[in-house]
């Protein structure tokens, strides 16, 4: 897996389409360090990790989730320190949990070619709810940098989380500019909401979950031609 540095401070992995892993965020601190998504998968978050050791980076303290989908939340189990979630995060991945069966779990192996792929041979499915399940925001400060985790709308699902690093003005967006799976279309409504929160906030650079690096301007020039 390539990691990619930002700066001193904020990395990121890069994203693979095959197995519909997204990009993994992280934060180094002083104190404390943050990584943005956990990942799809205890295989996916092994490698992050072994990318950051590679770096000679920390684990992280705590892994913030920008939203419940599979790609983004099943790896939860086998963080390292704890998991920060909004509650409708939280809520989304214990529904999931409550509604698990041999069929089920069947039927979502069969939802996309690139669940198939991830959980091939076996592969066991995990999930597990939140350690830490906020309202409205959080902030970490985490020694020289701070991390400012916040609910937002989105087209893409109700329990958008965005986090803003202020002092690298770096925004973590995850896929909430996307439209609805598996559709992908987006209701110009929510979008619209979303990309004036982004404008709104000091940011010189915002990290997606499975497309490259945008400046603010080129994100919301793209999702301005979209509308």
């Amino acid at each position: 897996m390539e990691l990619y540095k930002y700066s001193d401070r904020i990395y990121y992995s890069a994203y693979e389409e095959e197995r519909d892993r997204p990009a993994i965020g992280y934060i180094r601190g002083d104190k404390f360090s943050v990584a943005v998504d956990a990942g799809h998968s205890e295989d996916h978050l092994n490698e992050f990790y072994e990318a950051l050791k590679k770096e000679g980076l920390p684990l992280p303290q705590f892994t913030v989730i920008t939203h419940w989908h599979w790609d983004h939340s099943f790896a939860m189990h086998c963080i390292n320190g704890f998991s920060v979630a909004n509650r409708k995060t939280n809520e989304y991945l214990k529904d999931f949990i409550a509604a698990r069966s041999e069929e089920n779990d069947r039927m979502f192996l069969k939802s996309d070619p690139s669940v198939e792929k991830e959980y091939a041979g076996g592969k066991e499915i995990i999930v597990v709810p939140a350690d830490i399940v906020f309202e409205g925001s959080l902030n970490i400060d985490c020694g020289g940098v701070t991390v400012v985790a916040f609910e937002a709308v989105s087209p893409h699902t109700s329990d958008a989380t965005l986090i803003h690093i202020p002092e690298e003005k770096v925004l973590f967006i995850g896929d909430s500019t996307s439209g609805e799976w598996p559709t992908w279309i987006a209701d110009p409504v929510p979008l619209r909401q979303l990309m004036d929160v982004i404008e709104g906030i000091d940011a010189a650079h915002i990290i997606g979950g499975h497309w490259p690096i945008d400046s603010k301007e080129e994100l919301l020039n793209r999702l301005s031609e979209e509308l």
